[in-house]
């Protein structure tokens, strides 16, 4: 019967995917097609446009996400979704209006009806709300959180893990956190769909996965560097013995050029076009407190050199320099703002510009932090392989309070993967972290766990 249902749910979910961007392709193509009538007609124009569509929103979908409830609470579906159409809407517009470009139409390029583009955008993001907010109404009615059970070394260390399940209560229900060498563990194993490693040795980690794997339950674990090393690990022999090649990543020197021109162009470009914000921040910076505009600190990059990291000062003159806290009374009014929105972060571009840092990359840290979490984490020394970044996969994905060993993971899991297309998909998704409201969460703002709800049974 379960089967069953999780079947028949599999076709909603699908219905509702597939009604939902025809419904988005109507609005766009019904809405221009009333000012311009050859759209509703097979012909050249026609077939170029819905092609267009089609096939940047694939890709756009690809970089942001799609319409996946049930696995993502519903903002996010509605940011990433509401992001990837505007952006094809408009590539699509654009298309359409060079199409209309002769001499029957237009004999000149002309951005036509943009009042119409947005009419469209916004009726596309309130049919996308909708569905966001009645699919995962409609998925977790038929679909019951899973029971799981968190697996780990040490319950005091498990925290961050644990409050991030504790996020999705109705994917996931906790039932039982074990340490690894309880003597229940695989009872409770057996009583959960899921099961969820921290930081369990590599040796014991093994059995465990083999055990749910054979059982058919789902596993989540936290990687380990052997695990980042096996990413890009492929088969190969020698001569006829079979082996597993995990050679050195290293950006080769295309990718090196391409990485250092993107650098320069997209620094350029952002310098200019936010330079009306800067001069807004320097006013606001200087009204509330007459200090200076900038704040300057060291900061490491590839291979441990320092270099002075630039930032719109968003904190009293002359403060003790430590990390950020909830509440931190450092911080002035106008930094708050600036935080918030990340845009202190803005004269970095000077940064990369100057060659000290890239669009891309781990977060450029500061001294006593890399001493600090190396002497913790004696592999946090990898991550400055690669130049720092003013944005990266640890600062899309994580928060300022993610753990150093979670950003550690992420940003070795950028190295190790590297390419030029997760660059850019990086560089578009930083948009969203705009949107998110936990991703400026400072490092005290968790609350204890009571532990004591999970005791043994």
């Amino acid at each position: 019967m379960k089967r069953f249902l999780r079947s028949i749910g599999s076709v909603i979910v699908f219905s509702l995917k597939m009604l939902l961007y025809f419904i988005l392709f109507v609005i766009f193509f019904y809405t221009f097609s009333r000012e311009h009538w050859p759209l509703l007609r097979v012909n050249r124009t026609t077939g170029v446009t819905i092609l267009t569509f089609v096939f940047v929103g694939i890709l756009l979908l690809i970089v942001y996400g799609d319409y996946d409830i049930g696995k993502r609470k519903s903002k996010p579906i509605i940011y990433s979704l509401s992001i990837a159409t505007a952006l094809t809407d408009v590539v699509t517009w654009v298309m359409l209006c060079i199409m209309n470009t002769n001499p029957n139409y237009n004999k000149h390029f002309v951005l036509e009806y943009p009042d119409i583009l947005l009419f469209v955008m916004v009726m596309q993001i309130v049919v996308i709300i909708i569905f966001a907010y009645l699919g995962n109404f409609i998925y977790f009615k038929i679909y019951d959180p899973e029971k799981c059970c968190l697996i780990t070394s040490n319950r005091d260390n498990a925290g961050n893990l644990f409050r991030a399940i504790e996020k999705f209560k109705k994917q996931y229900k906790i039932v039982f956190v074990d340490e690894y060498t309880d003597s229940r563990l695989y009872k409770h194993i057996d009583r959960v769909d899921t099961v969820f490693l921290h930081e369990v040795p590599v040796a014991q980690r093994e059995e465990i996965v083999e055990y749910c794997y054979k059982n058919f339950k789902n596993i989540y674990y936290t990687p380990e560097i052997a695990d980042i090393v096996q990413i890009n690990a492929k088969h190969t022999i020698l001569d006829d013995v079979s082996l597993v090649a995990a050679p050195v990543k290293e950006l080769t020197l295309e990718q090196r050029f391409i990485k250092r021109v993107t650098d320069i162009v997209v620094s350029l470009v952002a310098i200019i076009i936010s330079s009306p914000i800067w001069l807004v921040c320097a006013i606001a910076i200087k009204s509330c407190d007459k200090g200076p505009v900038f704040y300057r600190q060291n900061r490491v990059t590839k291979n441990g050199k320092i270099f002075t990291v630039l930032k719109f000062r968003t904190m009293r003159i002359n403060d003790e320099n430590h990390s950020v806290t909830a509440d931190d009374d450092r911080i002035t009014p106008v930094g708050r703002i600036l935080r918030k929105y990340r845009i202190d972060e803005l004269p970095q571009f000077i940064n990369i510009l100057a060659g000290d840092m890239s669009v891309v990359g781990p977060r450029p840290e500061m001294i006593e932090n890399v001493y600090n979490y190396t002497t913790e984490l004696p592999e946090f020394e990898y991550r400055l392989r690669v130049k720092a970044g003013l944005t990266g996969y640890a600062q899309v994905e994580g928060k300022y309070s993610t753990s150093p060993k979670d950003k550690l993971m992420m940003d070795l899991m950028y190295i190790e993967n590297y390419s030029y297309l997760k660059d850019i998909k990086l560089i578009m998704m930083t948009v969203i972290v705009l949107l998110k409201k936990d991703s400026t969460e400072a490092f005290n703002d968790h609350k204890e766990i009571d532990w004591k709800k999970y005791k043994k049974r």
